[in-house]
């Protein structure tokens, strides 16, 4: 049976020098989370009752993060004496006096440690009644790290590596465990032991690791539970670190698309999925695509090569290449890009296509309705059916506010329009090519606004004479009748067409 521990600590007060940042390590990201919030949420999903965040450095940036991540955490300030052992005894002040049972502690910096493991830790720590019991791993280079010195009666000491090196300790430098510095103890055993530890060394720290001694020294079991997976006692102290750290995180939320979806990676090196992101099976993510924040995507969908999708909504069957979108909605069998950029708020319809070199911005763009190339579309609601014609402008903005254009149901925008807002062109209409909408037009009419054309004759001989473009003009005069023809289209033969 798996036990549940009765409270879990997140240190995560540390100055995180080595990131050389502005900005606290605990707020670093990778996946689309913090390094805070993926240990939040990983010792919040063993289902502990209590949760403490403790915080010094950034405090309340950091302190924010925890309480968005995890409304229900309590927050723990760590004072001006320094070190594992005090900040888990300000985590263990604002927990309740008389808390009995099993108190998990591990750091803010150990993104991939699995909430499965913690459970493991408990369930084993409880079993064998253990005062502590330490999650460890078996690694090629130990270096740095605390060496797990083990007797017959389970973990003796932790010998930090700088200790066992200036101690000439070959011995201790030898063992291959290590310490993850994340543990299980008694709550009573941790209260009790934390107030004899001294901050008497070289450093003026109050040290975790040292209630292990006293509880051995009162005749308490500690014990050690070994982690195979290395990655989830990895912390995080520097920029390369955090890029490591990133990468394997990539690959196994790519490998858990592949195996439990069914998703077509085609090219999981320049693939980058947040952990947040929901992928349907059948779907294919070809080449340079990075899939951001909370974005979903249906099933059958082919997204990609080349596409940036954050917070957006992608329905079954659509299509999607090489486009930026974000916090936008793409409908089933919809088709957008290549070269497409939709803004916030865009809605695309099912059935719907937005073509290359179209940006959209707070647009509903109806079912089976095309916007094919070249147009800004801002600040619109367009009907189904609607044929948005190449270049086509919403003028949204006159420099001081935003308006809306309607659009109504099949109706057909010829190319490089203008439709000022505020306007509603109504159902089945049509606007000309070239015109520039500054009124409504009702269902059924034909929107023209252009000046009329005229033909100079003769403008070139006498503005461009002995110009190519002169010479050109002469030969095509003195050629036959058909080409002359096509040179010299008159006035009367111009229409009323929109095109």
């Amino acid at each position: 049976m798996i036990a549940t521990p009765a409270a879990a600590v997140v240190l995560a007060a540390g100055d995180g020098t080595r990131m050389k940042s502005r900005t606290s390590k605990m707020l670093h990201a990778i996946g689309g989370r913090t390094l805070v919030a993926h240990a939040m949420l990983t010792v919040g999903e063993t289902n502990a009752p209590y949760l403490v965040g403790v915080v010094r450095a950034h405090r309340d940036a950091v302190a924010a993060e925890i309480s968005a991540v995890w409304p229900g955490a309590l927050i723990a300030d760590q004072d001006d004496i320094p070190g594992t052992g005090r900040a888990t005894e300000c985590a263990l002040n604002v927990l309740p006096a008389d808390l009995r049972g099993t108190v998990l502690v591990t750091y803010g910096d150990t993104p991939l440690l699995a909430s499965q493991t913690l459970l493991e830790l408990t369930t084993v720590h409880e079993s064998a009644s253990n005062a502590v019991t330490v999650l460890t791993a078996r690694v090629p280079d130990p270096t740095g790290y605390g060496r797990i010195v083990r007797d017959a009666h389970g973990v003796r000491s932790i010998v930090e590596h700088k200790d066992a090196v200036s101690g000439g300790d070959q011995e201790t430098l030898a063992i291959d465990e290590i310490n993850s510095g994340t543990y299980a103890f008694d709550a009573e055993v941790l209260r009790s032991s934390l107030k004899s530890v001294s901050i008497d060394n070289i450093q003026g720290e109050k040290y975790l690791t040292d209630v292990l001694g006293i509880a051995r020294g009162a005749g308490a079991r500690v014990d050690a539970h070994i982690v195979t997976d290395t990655w989830q006692i990895e912390g995080v102290n520097n920029k390369v670190q955090l890029a490591a750290m990133e990468k394997e995180l990539n690959r196994r939320t790519l490998e858990r698309l592949m195996r439990e979806q069914g998703v077509i990676v085609a090219d999981p090196a320049t693939t980058w999925v947040d952990v947040g992101v929901s992928v349907g099976s059948d779907t294919r993510i070809d080449p340079g695509c990075q899939l951001l924040g909370t974005t979903t995507i249906g099933v059958g969908c082919t997204i990609g090569p080349d596409v940036t999708l954050k917070d957006t909504e992608v329905h079954n069957g659509a299509s999607v290449i090489r486009t930026h979108a974000e916090f936008a909605l793409i409908g089933e069998d919809a088709a957008v890009g290549p070269f497409s950029y939709l803004r916030a708020g865009t809605t695309l319809g099912k059935g719907g296509k937005i073509g290359g070199f179209v940006e959209t911005k707070n647009a509903q763009i109806g079912d089976e309705t095309k916007v094919p190339h070249l147009t800004y579309c801002g600040d619109a609601t367009i009907g189904k059916g609607v044929n948005i014609g190449a270049g086509t402008i919403f003028a949204n903005y006159d420099g001081v506010a935003k308006y809306h254009i309607d659009v109504g149901a099949y109706s057909f925008v010829g190319s490089n329009s203008v439709i000022v807002a505020p306007c509603t062109i109504g159902d089945g209409v049509y606007v000309a090519a070239g015109s520039v909408v500054v009124n409504d037009i009702e269902p059924g009419y034909l929107g023209v606004t252009r000046a009329q054309q005229r033909n100079v004759d003769g403008w070139v001989a006498r503005r461009r004479t002995d110009t190519k473009t002169h010479e050109a003009a002469e030969a095509a005069k003195n050629a036959n009748l058909d080409a002359t023809h096509q040179y010299t289209k008159t006035e009367d033969q111009q229409g009323d067409s929109p095109e």
